[in-house]
């Protein structure tokens, strides 16, 4: 009996060693395996657009996890606490070689230079240009599109090629938006090239083919309705010009959706004045029909951020909109973003 209670408290005294050993251990793999980040951004606006009305609001919670199953292999997570809530980004990815990495999963559509940016990196509170937002089923401008954040599943291939020279993205996807299955039987064909020449100089071009399915009517396409599938084809070529006092970024972009054709495009710039002190300035014109005579809008936009912190910022912007035949109508917005 003594022999058996030494025999069980060696054991246990083992075991206790054992999980003390192994606790620091197993945090440190997961400090070096996992990377956790998120960021927020709230503000007030005050809109003078239909008799006029002012709030405070809360744009964006993000919380984002990017996890090293290998040195090759990752999967990264992203959700959405703020208003809405939802699952924004998951995916998982392999790198054959520095040209060739493969995606599966949710993650943003690869089309226009704007797109593929993250909010919190962006120099408008408003992130987007209205072709973009619209073309790339951003904010549901599009009725027959709806609001899909830019992101939509699917399968990616991307790289880099000739020594940094060149990057391109190619991706297959269902073309419904977020956490949703494919409402028809066709899929998207994504593509984007971006060349460098030069080390502040890129220039880049992108397209989408494929056919949507309506989920509600769209008073820009009224030969569409809610249910039916359409041609949907886009593209978009730009420049971006980056160095350390101005950063210019500009684009046009192009959009069919069944007989209806949208154009526009955008020049936005980024002046550093001071030490963490920026002068912002766009211009951005978008026409969602053609053919009709009510269907653009100018948009113009000054303000300035302040860098408070390491990619934290208070941006104040003012923003007037000219639609073609309607009352202008203009904005103040103020915004912090805090991020870690």
């Amino acid at each position: 009996m003594k022999s058996l209670l030494l025999s069980l408290s060696l054991l246990l005294s083992t075991s206790l060693i054992a999980q003390e050993t192994a606790a620091p251990s197993l945090v440190n793999t997961l400090k070096e395996r996992i990377a956790l980040s998120g960021y927020a951004q709230f503000g007030f606006t005050a809109d003078h657009a239909d008799g006029g009305n002012s709030t405070f609001d809360i744009k964006r919670i993000i919380f984002m996890a990017d996890g090293k199953i290998t040195d090759r292999w990752k999967c990264y997570f992203m959700f959405d606490f703020g208003p809405g809530r939802q699952l924004m980004e998951i995916y998982t990815e392999y790198r054959f070689l520095p040209e060739l990495t493969l995606r599966i999963g949710e993650f943003k559509t690869m089309y226009s230079l704007e797109n593929p940016l993250s909010p919190c990196n962006t120099e408008l509170i408003g992130c987007y240009s209205q072709g973009v937002s619209y073309l790339a089923g951003v904010d549901g401008s599009d009725p027959l599109y709806g609001a899909s954040t830019g992101r939509d599943l699917g399968l990616l291939l991307y790289g880099s090629l000739f020594g940094g020279w060149a990057d391109y993205n190619l991706a297959i996807m269902n073309g419904t938006g977020i956490n949703v299955k494919d409402r028809n039987r066709a899929k998207d064909i994504v593509g984007s090239l971006s060349l460098h020449p030069l080390k502040w100089l890129s220039l880049h071009g992108s397209f989408i083919r494929g056919e949507g399915h309506a989920v509600a009517a769209s008073t820009y396409n009224p030969d569409i309705a809610a249910g039916d599938n359409y041609r949907r084809n886009r593209w978009s070529a730009g420049i971006n010009l980056k160095s350390k006092p101005i950063d210019v970024r500009a684009e046009y972009l192009e959009g069919t959706d069944g007989k209806a054709n949208s154009r526009g495009g955008y020049v936005s710039t980024t002046v550093r004045v001071l030490r963490n002190f920026d002068a912002v300035a766009s211009v951005d014109y978008f026409d969602k029909n053609r053919q009709l005579a009510d269907a653009s809008q100018l948009n113009s936009i000054v303000g300035v951020q302040y860098w408070f912190y390491p990619k934290c910022r208070l941006q104040v912007q003012y923003i007037h909109s000219n639609p073609k035949n309607r009352d202008n109508s203009h904005q103040l917005q103020t915004q912090v973003q805090v991020r870690f």
